[in-house]
């Protein structure tokens, strides 16, 4: 068990906790939430014994061997399968000691200690872990130093997951993660039998591990039993009985509701429909969640748009003497929403620098139209921030045209209040800097904004902002994110990349992710040795893949009774649209008309719901494989 008493935790003048008291247990997968800046990293940072209280205790058990990912790390000259090792302390102890004795009883010991810790399957492990977020074999020997920024992010969680830990601790451990690896990652933490407590912010990797919610608001930790949805609602029913400003949730309820209707607007296909349905599911709770929160956050709308916005075809992309991407074609059209997919390294972020003229194409043509402003967010933007100016220095450098005043509240929407605004850059938060690059690329007016994982560090509520901001937005997007919940609440076309060609994918990104689980499950029955095992394995899939062909066979089917229903409908009220038809049609058959508009909507309705049921049948067989 942890636990903690009383603690009391200020840093500087700010009071972060103020007298909290929690238990945890093994079993249990804990995710830390609340706002940036609220002190989540910083309690992770005293569980671990990084920083001390300044009043109260932090207990667990002394035999615990605790797993700590922190955001950030220093470089290392190890080799990268060699760094992951080193997340085995105790493995890593033991060999120093070996390689300093010549004593054989000892040595006899200290080698029977070394077989109980792993240390002849130690190599191999390390392997899975690296292979599982993304490493190639020929990369587990280059040095941890050579690798960019993300990367480094993902060996510093490798590591974490090298030790075999009663209690794992994790810092916004999907950061800089694409689908495949935070699928991988998913199962990885739900096999964990220790506690797990992490500070995330992607709501479908939450539902999918987290059993336990802690919130932390006004320096006060509150506990809730379940996932993130479990205590959305829960938090939601709080807001209700606390909150009085019933003018301000109708406010913000007219907001989601242009959202909402954009939703049905725009989902033109049946098999589309689902994951909008599920998103608006959602919305109840969330429209109370983004009531209480403080972003009020918007895209300027842009002045003049060209049609298309931007074009290229047979393109062909790469560095130096290898192509990444090869003679692809398409356009992007005012108020596309695209959504960009494909496996790490297919050339996701590749396309994106092209299109924004940072990387110069090897062949084909690009055509970008005279009113086609572009806002680029890219995470390497953060990175080369003038750390030395302020976040209203950099603001005003960008946008002088504003007056002062008009500056600082353009700022206070995206979260900035009076101090944040006027502290040094260096001293803001991961997820600071994000809003503040969004926040000046918004002030731009920009036609098409193109988003390379734009809510990496940034927390729930201001996720739910940004999609709903950007939901509003008159100019088109193309987005790269691994956030699901972000993809499935603003992309209306994908666009897939694979083997260096482009390709439109027709499903949603809940097929997306569905495909993706089918192939990580079978990378982990591939290397099961056992034929027995293997061949159970293929028996039960055939039953599952039979029962998912059934079921989307049925699918299909009332899929298309919907298209000849919404057809006959069609015709029947153009019919009655049209004032001709009363002139000449008899009484009787205006009559009949207007009762078989009556009877198409209603048979229309009921298709709708059964199509619904069968489809989400559908998507839970598809999660349980």
């Amino acid at each position: 068990m942890l636990k903690i008493e009383s603690l009391r935790f200020e840093r500087g003048e700010r009071l972060l906790f103020d007298n909290i008291d929690l238990e945890l247990h093994t079993g249990q997968r804990v995710a830390i939430t609340g706002r940036n800046g609220v002190g989540k990293s910083t309690l992770l940072d005293l569980i671990v014994g990084d920083l001390s209280t300044s009043k109260g205790s932090i207990d667990m058990p002394r035999s615990w061997r605790v797993g700590y990912m922190p955001q950030e790390v220093d470089a290392s000259p190890q080799t990268a399968i060699n760094y992951v090792i080193d997340g085995h302390s105790e493995l890593r102890e033991v060999e120093r000691k070996i390689s300093g004795l010549s004593d054989d009883k000892e040595l006899a010991n200290l080698y029977l200690l070394y077989e109980d810790l792993g240390g002849y399957e130690a190599e191999s492990r390390a392997g899975r872990i690296l292979n599982g977020l993304g490493f190639h074999a020929e990369e587990f020997e280059k040095p941890f130093e050579q690798f960019s920024g993300g990367w480094r992010i993902r060996l510093n969680l490798a590591k974490a997951l090298m030790l075999p830990s009663q209690l794992l601790v994790l810092d916004e451990p999907t950061n800089h993660l694409d689908v495949e690896a935070i699928l991988w990652l998913e199962k990885w933490l739900l096999d964990f039998d220790g506690l797990l407590v992490m500070v995330a912010h992607d709501r479908f990797f939450l539902d999918s591990v987290a059993t336990d919610i802690v919130h932390i608001s006004d320096a006060v930790l509150r506990h809730y039993s379940g996932n993130y949805s479990s205590f959305e609602r829960a938090r939601a029913e709080q807001i209700l009985q606390q909150r009085a400003a019933v003018a301000k949730q109708d406010r913000e309820r007219k907001r989601i509701k242009q959202f909402v209707d954009r939703f049905r607007a725009k989902a033109s296909k049946a098999k589309q429909v689902q994951s909008r349905i599920k998103a608006l599911e959602r919305l109840t709770e969330q429209s109370l969640m983004a009531v209480d929160s403080d972003y009020r956050v918007s895209f300027e709308e842009p002045e003049k748009i060209s049609n298309p916005l931007l074009s290229f075809r047979k393109l062909s992309v790469g560095y130096n003497s290898e192509l990444v991407l090869q003679e692809i074609s398409q356009s992007i059209l005012p108020g596309a929403r695209i959504g960009l997919l494909g496996a790490n390294g297919a050339g996701k972020s590749t396309l994106l620098k092209c299109l924004v003229g940072e990387l110069e194409a090897r062949a084909g043509q690009l055509e970008t139209g005279k009113h086609c402003k572009i806002g680029y967010f890219a995470q390497q933007q953060l990175e080369v921030l003038d750390r030395e100016m302020t976040a209203l220095e950099l603001f005003n450098q960008l946008n002088s045209e504003l007056q002062d005043q008009s500056q600082r509240d353009y700022l206070g929407l995206w979260g900035f209040d009076k101090d944040k605004i006027e502290r040094r850059i260096a001293s803001l938060s991961g997820g600071e800097k994000a809003r503040l690059v969004l926040a000046i690329i918004s002030a731009q007016k920009p036609a098409l904004l193109i988003l390379d994982e734009p809510t990496n560090h940034l927390d729930v509520d201001m996720r739910d902002a940004l999609a709903l901001a950007l939901q509003t937005y008159g100019g088109a997007i193309v987005l790269v994110a691994h956030d699901r919940d972000l993809m499935d609440k603003l992309v209306d076309e994908f666009w897939l990349l694979d083997g260096g060609r482009l390709s439109s994918f027709s499903g949603d990104m809940g097929e997306y992710v569905a495909l993706k689980k089918e192939s990580v499950i079978e990378a982990k029955s591939s290397q099961t040795p056992d034929k027995e095992s293997k061949r159970e394995l293929r028996q039960s899939r055939a039953k599952e893949r039979q029962r998912l062909s059934e079921l989307s066979d049925q699918v299909k089917s009332i899929e298309s009774d919907i298209e000849k229903q919404q057809a006959e409908l069609a015709r029947v009220e153009g019919l009655l649209a049209d004032k001709e038809t009363y002139n000449r049609l008899p009484a009787q058959e205006l009559s009949s008309l207007l009762q078989s508009s009556g009877r198409l909507r209603q048979e229309l309705a009921q298709l709708e719901d059964t199509w619904l049921n069968v489809s989400r049948l559908l998507e839970k067989e598809e999660e349980g494989v």
